[in-house]
């Protein structure tokens, strides 16, 4: 191992979830040494050490992360739920500031990248301004993603570190368990409506079939990543990341409904969430009939958060030109991305 590699030592908040994930695996290849923020899980990889700590609080925070002196990057993709947007602000903020303050003081920190999304730029609240730029103003009114990077900009000022904030459209994972895999709820909607002899149905409104998306591939996100992180040029940049390609819907889905052999339908507004509880019986017949490694789909995918995604009956998507003219070159065709998440969870008996 050289050198550089030797002095890398990446700690990431929010490693058990679909970007976290991928970006471990991303840095294990790269030969970085990672350490892993958990407040319950451990982290399913040996070559990874797990720190447990509760970011919420301040005085644990101290203690357990005082211990970690080696430190040169944070990657931070971990977030609060809550009951509504503005009472996600005041715990996500607390928990990046009680990591950051507390690592200054004992790390040689190089760079602390934050996971954003389209939220900075009003995508939650209703149609906006697309495509989506970084230097577009920012959305009054509460949103922990902007909060976040408001304070870590300020608290940066004069400090030899630097921050990259990385904005993705809808990520694309095979990690399953997540809340927020869309592939994952889309190859379990068109399993169950292979297995009742159904065509595919498009689960949102016409405005919706009609509506862009850009799509973000979890490992091209990891990539981009790690190269905001390291690149001279990059530091105190926001960079969308996506595909670099953009589709609406009433030409991606018929490519999804071919690659599950189904014929493809008008759209009718469905919801995954009610689907899915629908059909636990029939999910575990196939679980059965097919040997998946799951027989509860509601432990798979509840489909809330399919349901938002097929309700935006507007445009979503950003401009990712300027990651790319900074220099970083990675790129994939979003439906190749989605068949290949398909033949992933097939591959590991997720789906039939």
């Amino acid at each position: 191992m050289s050198k550089a590699h030797t002095q890398h030592v990446a700690l990431v908040a929010g490693a058990n979830g679909i970007v976290g994930s991928q970006l471990v695996r991303v840095l294990l290849k790269n030969r970085w040494n990672v350490m892993a923020l958990s407040r319950h899980e451990r982290v399913s990889d040996e070559n990874v050490t797990t720190v447990k700590v509760d970011l919420t609080d301040r005085q644990q925070s101290e203690s357990v992360l005082s211990k970690l002196h080696g430190v040169t990057h944070i990657f931070y993709s971990a977030w609060l739920n809550a009951a509504s947007w503005s009472e996600m602000v005041e715990p996500n903020v607390t928990m990046l500031r009680n990591l950051v303050t507390t690592m200054e003081n004992v790390a040689p920190l190089e760079t602390i990248s934050l996971m954003q999304g389209y939220k900075v730029y009003g995508a939650h609240l209703g149609p906006f301004k697309t495509p989506a730029r970084e230097s577009d103003p920012g959305v009054p009114g509460a949103e922990f993603n902007g909060a976040q990077l408001a304070w870590l900009s300020d608290f940066q000022q004069g400090k030899p570190w630097h921050w990259n904030a990385i904005r993705p459209g809808v990520v694309g994972s095979a990690v399953t368990g997540n809340t927020m895999n869309l592939a994952l709820s889309i190859a379990l909607y068109a399993s169950l409506c292979r297995a009742h002899n159904l065509p595919l149905r498009f689960p949102g409104s016409a405005q919706t079939w009609h509506s862009i998306v850009d799509h973000t591939d979890a490992g091209l996100l990891a990539d981009a990543t790690l190269w905001a992180a390291t690149h001279p040029g990059a530091g105190n940049e926001a960079f969308n990341v996506n595909n670099g390609d953009v589709w609406r819907w009433s030409e991606l889905w018929p490519r999804i409904a071919q690659w599950f052999a189904l014929p493809s339908a008008p759209p009718v507004r469905l919801s995954c969430a009610q689907l899915f509880r629908d059909y636990q019986a029939a999910w575990r017949d196939l679980a059965r009939q097919h040997q998946l490694v799951e027989a509860d789909i509601l432990k798979l995918s509840d489909g809330h958060f399919a349901d938002f995604v097929f309700g935006w009956e507007y445009d979503m998507f950003g401009d990712g030109s300027k990651l790319r003219r900074a220099g970083f070159g990675g790129g994939i065709a979003t439906d190749e991305m989605f068949f290949s998440l398909f033949y992933q969870l097939r591959a590991q008996q997720v789906i039939p």
